[in-house]
């Protein structure tokens, strides 16, 4: 009898303990991310990136820029997630020292919409678009001045699912819907000509400079390229009577007067080194070399199409591929200089401003190691680029060991 009760007592244990584990499992909430404000990337991001450390009080004053830059950049490429490890980064200043680099690539802004340290702007904070993986951005800018590393804040501009969903009438709509349009990656997109988009990304980068950072870098300064490109409206640029690369330009000029005394730069599709048209994007490199200090086509040789230079595979031809990209870019410079229009009223690097592409230093296309790397960069310098930047998004620079 007591055998049987207790057989009972268990059976009824295990069966309380079983629904108490789905009572839980179930109700925790379905949209514990909102889709729809910008938090799409916790989603997509919460299995692979490492949480960001609680913030940490106490960073060091502002810091000043290099006094004396290096004329030709070097540099590798960092995440937030990388800048916000000090391990990492002790790494990274190790490489770039021993493969005599000079600079790094950070990125305070990236796709996400977030800004990842704390700027203390109020914008920021209002719409809710920071979050603080690199917790001491002053005490890193120093660290990085100690070693004579020139430091390049990267800002994207325009790809912004954050402001996208805290102003939704910002941002590209889907007029088949009035909703928010989203490209491939399912990613919000800001209207290129909204003057609060303007004024955001100027308060962004001038905070970015009072902290030290040597020059801000811009990406994504374009119209969309992917996705369902018809459905697309604007309601800003949609009210102007101007062609997409005149409303570039418009922002190019902007950026250029109001932050005087700052050096910047712009990423631009390689194809711009060549095209004789906007790409449909509003990109025209001529534009860029008017407003910018140095201009870097990303002339990734994976990134062309079949058929380029009538090679099957250009990622298999890396210096064929960089070097007619650069040739063309400053045979470009070469005539735009020759033009009247090369004074620009607010412009302070007239006739000065560099090529300083990125180059491929990812697996794309083939296996592209130090010899491959290598190669671009001598293709770059014999063409007339001034410096380079490396590109790899997964941030692994091992090969600079054998530089």
């Amino acid at each position: 009898m007591e055998i049987k009760n207790l057989k009972i007592i268990f059976v009824i244990f295990l069966a309380l303990a079983a629904g108490f584990i789905l009572f839980f499992s179930f109700s925790k909430p379905a949209n514990e991310y909102e889709i729809g404000s910008g938090d799409f990337y916790k989603l997509r991001e919460a299995a692979s990136v490492e949480k960001p450390e609680a913030h940490e009080k106490g960073d060091i004053e502002p810091q000043k820029p290099l006094a004396n830059p290096p004329e030709e950049i070097r540099a590798i490429y960092a995440t937030s997630n990388s800048a916000g490890s000090p391990v990492k980064m002790d790494n990274f200043i190790k490489l770039i020292k021993k493969a005599n680099l000079n600079a790094i690539v950070i990125d305070i802004k990236d796709y996400s919409g977030y800004v990842f340290y704390d700027s203390g702007l109020e914008d920021v904070e209002k719409y809710k678009a920071e979050k603080i993986i690199i917790p001491k951005i002053n005490t890193l800018i120093k660290k990085l001045h100690d070693e004579n590393i020139y430091a390049i804040a990267r800002v994207v501009v325009f790809q912004d699912p954050v402001l996208a969903g805290a102003r939704p009438e910002l941002a590209v709509k889907n007029k088949n819907t009035g909703g928010i349009w989203r490209d491939n990656l399912n990613l919000a997109w800001l209207d290129p000509s909204a003057p609060d988009v303007w004024d955001y990304v100027i308060k962004i980068s001038q905070n970015a400079a009072s902290r030290g950072f040597d020059e801000i870098n811009f990406d994504y300064i374009r119209f969309p390229s992917d996705g369902y490109l018809g459905a697309m409206s604007f309601p800003f640029y949609g009210q102007k009577n101007v062609s997409k690369e005149e409303a570039i330009k418009e922002f190019f000029i902007y950026l250029r007067s109001n932050l005087k005394g700052v050096k910047i730069s712009a990423d631009l599709f390689g194809l711009t080194t060549s095209a004789k048209d906007d790409l449909g994007i509003g990109q025209v490199i001529e534009d860029a070399y008017q407003n910018f200090d140095a201009v870097s086509p990303m002339v990734y040789p994976s990134h062309y199409a079949k058929g380029f230079l009538g090679f099957a595979e250009p990622a298999s031809h890396p210096y064929e591929v960089v070097r007619y990209a650069i040739e063309s870019a400053a045979k470009k410079l070469e005539e735009y200089n020759k033009t009247e229009e090369v004074f620009c009223p607010v412009a302070e690097n007239s006739g000065n401003v560099k090529i300083r592409p990125w180059i491929q230093a990812f697996n794309m296309g083939g296996i592209y190691d130090a010899a491959k790397i290598k190669i671009q960069i001598k293709a770059s310098d014999e063409a007339g680029g001034a410096g380079w930047m490396l590109w790899n998004p997964a941030n692994n620079y091992s090969f600079l060991n054998e530089f």
